[in-house]
């Protein structure tokens, strides 16, 4: 029932923001449409797939299978964005503009979410962020148009930390280098550090990156000589990643200890296999 309630008001908002601009749109009985933008091609798949079809779920549950809401049929229409900004901007733009949406649910990549957050306030409706993370989503770059269902980076960040963070701990960090790495080892770092544990050493790969040699050995020079527990925290979206590298360099020789938060279960059948299994972290 709670989930019902929130998707009410959620749509009802919406439904007014538009009726200031356009009264006699808002309250015809034409469907409600709502725009899907998610990153459908490219390394998140696996994600926007998830959003899609949790999204379809909430609204066959909310609406207990009839898909509609105050007498108007829920009509969804779907864009794929490529987790490229541009193509997120112009995509979210058309659903706005050109198909007169009443609300946006989007987007996969952190990257792509910020481009789009202008648009929802120069249009003057909602958009629900999911399940991009970045902090600064719904920090310094939010707008009053803009609302978050998922997590974001802080609340990775602390649960993470709680998993291994104490006075004596030396952590290196290494992420995606972009909204998510960075916002998300800035989060990291604040939490560990308040714990008690030091962030000793950055390093940032791009999203598509295959080898991670060079930053490992950095990560090793960083914590090698450091006394008391060691960890490399990791920060990666999708599959692959540093995880194999990491775990073929045998960390353990140097004390050093890989740590990671969960993921969907396709990620997580993943780690399994690159003997991560036992691996703690935050879920």
């Amino acid at each position: 029932m709670q989930m019902r309630t929130l998707l009410r008001r959620a749509v009802v908002l919406a439904l007014a923001l538009a009726a200031v601009t356009n009264p006699t749109a808002a309250f015809a009985q034409a469907p409600i449409k709502i725009g899907l933008v998610q990153g459908f091609t490219g390394p998140f798949e696996v994600y926007a797939k998830q959003a899609k079809r949790g999204f379809e779920l909430g609204l066959e549950y909310a609406t207990a299978g009839k898909k509609e809401l105050l007498g108007r049929k829920i009509e969804i229409l779907e864009e794929d964005d490529q987790l490229k900004p541009d193509v997120a901007k112009q995509k979210v733009t058309k659903l706005y503009a050109d198909d007169k949406v009443d609300l946006i649910v989007g987007t996969t990549s952190s990257a792509a979410a910020l481009a789009v957050l202008p648009v929802a306030a120069e249009f003057k409706k909602v958009l629900i962020v999911e399940p991009a993370v970045a902090d600064s989503i719904t920090g310094e770059n939010w707008n009053r148009y803009v609302f978050r269902t998922g997590r974001n980076s802080t609340q990775d960040a602390i649960a993470n930390a709680l998993a291994v963070a104490r006075p004596g701990v030396s952590i290196a960090t290494i992420g995606q280098d972009y909204a998510f790495g960075r916002d998300g080892v800035a989060a990291y770092k604040t939490a560990v550090e308040k714990a008690g544990a030091q962030v000793v050493h950055e390093e940032y790969a791009p999203a598509t990156a295959t080898d991670f040699t060079a930053p490992i050995q950095k990560i090793i020079g960083a914590l090698k000589d450091r006394s008391g527990p060691k960890y490399v925290f990791v920060i990666w979206a999708g599959k692959g990643g540093p995880f194999p590298q990491l775990v073929d360099n045998r960390l353990d020789k140097y004390g050093i200890t890989i740590t990671s938060g969960s993921n969907v279960l396709d990620v997580l059948r993943a780690m399994k296999s690159m003997k991560l299994e036992g691996m703690v972290g935050g879920a």
